[in-house]
């Protein structure tokens, strides 16, 4: 087989990309990014924003959809699929991205809470991988790159125990579903990102959680939050033919912070 230059390497024009969450923060750069790259995007989301930005940037001529979609809904989620393969006729990678993390003490939390946490972070996960791998293995070929964090590998701050435990969750899917799907060619990959500079980051940075923040920000040995470009970089990377040999691998992006 001929060695692919760099740029064939990133190249995905004609693929089709499905990007949950990705009205805002990491998951908009990781959109971006791949439409940058020659990508169909659908930006998956419950958000209004996704609708505005994807009607934004469909006017400048970039293909890219807007699916309103709750990921923990498994109705839902085959809709997303469905839509997205009538739209485009394919699906190529999948990026699970949607998540949340309220901040709240284990002896604070009521269950709905920590059901919510594990349904939008976790079920999500499960549901938008076996729906996507089910188009995937029809012709033999497919990524999903799903954002984990730092957290599944070490807790940053109290109060994150149920966002830890939904990630720690989605790291060892990933790991078993790599395994599971290999030889359908189908690769699944997770990126753990450490502080990353987003609307959410800002909100939290402004209230109760702000001391807890800046003291996670002052661990950092590069010195700075990430940007979801940052994260966008590495989940295209991971979705390329440049990490062909890799699956069941996770990623760390957190500015050094786990060296420490």
């Amino acid at each position: 087989m001929a060695q692919k230059t760099i740029a064939q390497l990133f190249d995905f024009t004609g693929q089709t990309v499905i990007v949950t969450g990705g009205a805002m923060g990491i998951g908009h750069g990781i959109v971006l990014r791949f439409l940058e790259a020659g990508a169909n995007v659908v930006i998956a989301d419950m958000a209004e924003a996704g609708k505005e930005k994807a009607e934004k940037l469909s006017g400048e001529g970039k293909p890219v959809i807007f699916i309103k979609t709750d990921v923990s809904s498994e109705e839902e989620v085959k809709r997303m699929v469905a839509e997205t393969v009538n739209k485009f006729g394919r699906l190529d990678v999948l990026v699970n991205n949607a998540g949340i993390y309220p901040q709240k003490t284990v002896m604070e939390m009521d269950l709905a809470l920590w059901e919510k946490i594990q349904a939008v972070n976790q079920r999500s996960v499960f549901l938008c991988s076996r729906e996507a791998a089910g188009v995937m293995a029809k012709k033999g070929k497919g990524n999903i790159v799903n954002i984990a964090s730092i957290d599944a590998l070490h807790p940053s701050m109290v109060g994150l125990a149920a966002y830890d435990t939904s990630k720690h969750g989605v790291w060892g899917f990933t790991k078993n579903f790599a395994l599971e799907i290999a030889a359908k060619g189908i690769r699944v990959n997770a990126i753990a990102p450490g502080g990353i500079s987003t609307e959410g980051v800002s909100v939290m940075m402004s209230g109760a959680s702000s001391d807890s923040l800046k003291q996670f920000a002052e661990k950092i040995p590069m010195g700075r939050f990430g940007e979801p470009d940052d994260i966008a970089m590495a989940v295209v990377f991971c979705a390329s033919d440049a990490s062909s040999y890799m699956t069941g691998e996770i990623i760390v992006v957190d500015g050094g912070v786990l060296l420490k």
